[in-house]
């Protein structure tokens, strides 16, 4: 876990998509720390969760402003817990994930990208599991199963309960 000082970790709650196209492949976004220059993190579309919105909402209003697109939510599949930092502050997070099946493949755009996500995000791609375990080898991927959930995913559809899946990303 990284330092905190006195003040401890500020508590954030996080809503995630996972657009899956017909083609079996992820949407994920690329993004680094200020703070830490030349670490890259692929992630599901998502933030987070303003103070009186449901988790449902946020990822949906999340999704329009990072690819430009609405999408229709399937259900909540995955959750997790994690401590890191970004900017020089320590957050410890609970995020949620929805499943969105999309028809085809798109470009997100980044006309809703507010200055944080400007500052952080640099690029985006579908990923395959094989890919995704591909792109691990020289970047981080998030949750760092994300492969192995995603060949779940594929193979037998949404989970009856929600998954915990892994919450570390940065050492």
């Amino acid at each position: 876990m990284v330092e905190t000082g006195d003040m401890g970790p500020k508590d954030r709650r996080a809503a995630r998509v996972l657009a899956l196209s017909a083609l079996g492949r992820v949407l994920l976004l690329r993004g680094g720390d200020p703070a830490r220059p030349g670490t890259h993190i692929w992630h599901a579309p998502g933030g987070g969760v303003d103070p009186g919105e449901d988790d449902r909402a946020a990822a949906a209003r999340e999704f329009v402003e990072e690819t430009g697109r609405s999408v229709e939510l399937g259900p909540l599949v995955w959750d997790r817990e994690l401590d890191f930092s970004f900017n020089h502050v320590v957050y410890h997070q609970f995020e949620v994930f929805f499943l969105a099946s999309v028809d085809a493949e798109f470009e997100p755009v980044s006309d809703g990208h507010n200055e944080i996500e400007q500052a952080y995000l640099s690029g985006h791609a579908w990923f395959s599991p094989a890919g995704l375990r591909a792109v691990a080898e020289h970047d981080l991927v998030a949750p760092p199963d994300l492969p192995e959930r995603l060949e779940e995913l594929l193979a037998d559809g949404p989970p009856a309960h929600v998954v915990r899946v892994l919450g570390a990303v940065l050492p």
